[in-house]
């Protein structure tokens, strides 16, 4: 069978656009996987690790902070909101974002917006995870 044709497109760049034997993204129940022969789907994400095997090549990983997965038989998009290839992963600045992140909801200061941290850690690991860091 012939491979995914997969891109991984945000606002800002089309961070990818390869060919792959296979790909799973963090879906909002779970992670869920799309191989070429997928049925029609459309559905969101949330922050999480992106991983595919390239056709004839080895397994890579990006990070992704939300946004959409539209799959078919021939082909996988996702439309995420950031999305960042392990290699260009920033890992002190993502260490430094987790703590940021993890010492705000502990501490609780007035006014927090509780989501809007829970989100912003969720995107360090996620950063971390992709980069082999966590």
């Amino acid at each position: 069978m012939a491979p995914l044709k997969l891109e991984v497109i945000t606002p800002e760049r089309v961070t990818l656009k390869t060919e792959a034997e296979g790909v799973v993204a963090p879906g909002l129940m779970g992670y869920l996987g799309i191989l070429p022969g997928h049925a029609p789907l459309i559905t969101p994400l949330k922050a999480g690790v992106v991983t595919y095997r390239q056709h004839g090549g080895g397994e890579e990983r990006l990070a992704v902070s939300g946004g959409f997965l539209e799959a078919g038989p021939e082909h996988a998009v996702i439309l995420a909101d950031t999305a960042e290839k392990a290699a260009e992963i920033d890992v002190e600045r993502a260490r430094r974002a987790k703590e940021r992140a993890e010492r705000r909801l502990r501490e609780r200061p007035p006014g927090l917006d509780v989501a809007r941290a829970e989100a912003a850690l969720q995107r360090a690991v996620a950063r971390l995870k992709a980069a082999g860091a966590l």
